[in-house]
């Protein structure tokens, strides 16, 4: 394993975190006990990072962590957690008495005295214009409750205009071979202000597996069979924003590019760690051996510069059109 410092936070994390989405909704069936084994898994694996929201599973994934975290008591871990999308997407709401408020449950949830990091969750774009949103923040974190904060974020501008703000310590933004405008300009432009960069969605709903098909069937409570067209949510979260054809014949080209002893799944984590700027991929994980694997991807021999330009090449041609310019 990798460990790699989180921006202003001061911490090393691991350069493969563990996204717990998925222990707490949206991706199907869900089993606490299965999702405690994966928590044990990444960490006996040298997982250190761990992200949530309070708003996955309405709670529900912040707990499970807290259990874990109760039954690994001793070890230190990294938790970050994210608010706001628990309320409506109003201005209005985003109060220092709300900030408390979740920042409160969340610590309840999690069982910490203090979260290590708390992030913005994908809120709208004018909340980086009200300077007074991020005062609130800092005064948080002087009040002892968090330790840093940061923002989740749709789209490559939001990122960039968070981190004009100093307090604003890490920049979660979704970042994959199918999402690749990060690269351009807003990972140096964050490693220049000392901001950690969360790379999320990093196998594009796992498409990046190469395990599915035009066959393959999702749970009706799976956001991939809900939120294909941005029913519940921004489209970009689905998939990365790929329409379903386009993604399987992007993976079919990968396929003969996939190092020997390696899935198609770590190779495309590998991919994030070869940018300079990226502190972390986060992939969600169920099982415990979803979170083996995943942890391994670390340990895989860089990428050689000819796969790299090839995949830029295949980006360029077939998915930048559908992509770039929207997120």
């Amino acid at each position: 394993m990798q460990y790699r410092r989180l921006g202003k936070t001061g911490r090393d994390v691991s350069a493969i975190g563990f996204g717990a989405w998925a222990i707490g909704a949206d991706w199907g069936a869900v089993d606490d006990a299965e999702s405690l084994r994966a928590l044990h898994a990444a960490a006996d694996a040298g997982v250190t990072l761990i992200d949530t929201a309070d708003v996955y599973g309405d709670g529900r994934s912040e707990r499970v962590i807290g259990q874990f975290l109760r039954e690994r008591s001793g070890e230190r871990f990294f938790v970050a957690t994210k608010m706001g999308r628990r309320a409506p997407l109003d201005m209005a709401l985003y109060t220092p008495e709300n900030f408390r408020a979740w920042v409160d449950r969340s610590r309840e949830n999690l069982r910490m005295d203090r979260l290590d990091l708390v992030q913005l969750h994908c809120l709208p774009t004018s909340i980086y214009y009200h300077p007074e949103t991020f005062a609130a923040l800092d005064d948080v974190v002087a009040a002892g409750a968090i330790a840093s904060y940061g923002v989740s974020v749709e789209r490559v501008e939001e990122g960039l205009k968070a981190i004009e703000y100093p307090g604003v310590a890490s920049v979660q933004i979704i970042f994959n071979m199918l999402r690749q405008r990060p690269a351009d300009h807003f990972l140096a432009e964050a490693k220049r202000r000392d901001v950690g960069v969360l790379a999320r969605v990093p196998l594009a709903s796992g498409l990046l597996t190469g395990k599915m098909s035009r066959q393959t069937d999702f749970d009706a409570s799976d956001h991939r069979s809900y939120n294909r067209h941005g029913e519940a949510f921004d489209v970009g979260e689905t998939f990365a924003g790929v329409d379903y054809e386009t993604g399987l014949a992007f993976v079919e080209e990968l396929r003969g590019m996939v190092p020997a002893g390696a899935t198609m799944a770590q190779m495309a984590l590998r991919w994030i760690l070869m940018f300079d700027g990226v502190t972390a991929a986060i992939p969600g994980a169920k099982s415990p051996e979803q979170a083996r694997a995943n942890a391994a991807a670390a340990d895989l021999a860089a990428i050689p510069p000819a796969t790299l330009e090839r995949i830029r090449a295949m980006y360029e041609e077939r998915v930048k059109p559908l992509v770039h310019q929207r997120w």
